[in-house]
């Protein structure tokens, strides 16, 4: 689904360029969860900006679905990020003028797959299966975090990717409902999606299939799943 292949990313700064990522390899598949783990500065955001196609890497070549994505134009580059990724961010960046369904139909403005008439009922759909029919018409700010990272995941599956890309989603929920926010991202998975997670919580140990450790900018290590209990 997702393959990279000796990716590098380097920084200019002052007279010194800075190695934040150096020739990482790897390739990620559908129905798994993978947490990528690693102290701040180990290049976990970077990486997945450019898996994002939020940044270009310096050298290597990234494929997903098989496509390459350094021979695309701004246009085809738009039509892949838009069909086949969907990003949550940190702070989950949900418009606060707008409200859960009104953030949700957001991506689908760009997509001519899905009518106009049917932009409110799909958005109605992912946050009921989300467990959020009854806050569908609350702002941001009259949410709980959990519902918040819900309405982001909602907004995330507007059109239908196959690929979410999570950073730091849980970096500043309470234990509670961060445990929310990755039960809904191993839902995912389950049904098929190939979910990477950035994180510095331990917590995601108990839902990741594979997790990536990054150091000084490769992957040092990667383990097994471990128990998951619902």
């Amino acid at each position: 689904m997702l393959i990279l292949k000796n990716i590098s990313k380097n920084f200019k700064k002052g007279s010194k360029e800075i190695n934040v990522l150096k020739n990482i390899t790897y390739t990620f598949k559908e129905g798994k969860i993978y947490a990528i783990k690693g102290h701040s500065g180990s290049g976990k955001s970077t990486l997945i900006k450019i898996m994002g196609l939020i940044e270009q890497c310096s050298s290597g070549e990234y494929y997903i679905n098989n496509k390459r994505v350094s021979e695309m134009n701004d246009k085809e580059l738009s039509n892949l990020r838009m069909k086949y990724i969907g990003f949550i961010f940190q702070d989950f960046n949900l418009d606060p003028y707008l409200s859960a369904i009104d953030n949700v139909i957001l991506p689908m403005l760009i997509n001519h797959n899905i009518s106009k008439e049917d932009r409110k009922n799909k958005a109605n759909c992912l946050l009921e299966s989300l467990g959020l029919k009854d806050r569908i018409d609350h702002y941001p700010k009259e949410l709980s975090g959990g519902e918040l990272g819900r309405v982001a995941i909602a907004r995330a599956l507007a059109n239908d990717p196959k690929i979410i890309l999570a950073d730091e989603p849980t970096g500043n929920l309470d234990k509670k409902n961060e445990k929310v926010v990755l039960q809904e991202l191993k839902k995912l998975a389950n049904k098929g999606k190939c979910v990477i997670v950035v994180s510095h919580s331990d917590e995601i140990n108990q839902y990741a299939d594979i997790i990536l450790e990054l150091d000084d900018g490769n992957i040092t290590t990667y383990k097994g799943k471990k128990n998951y209990d619902e």
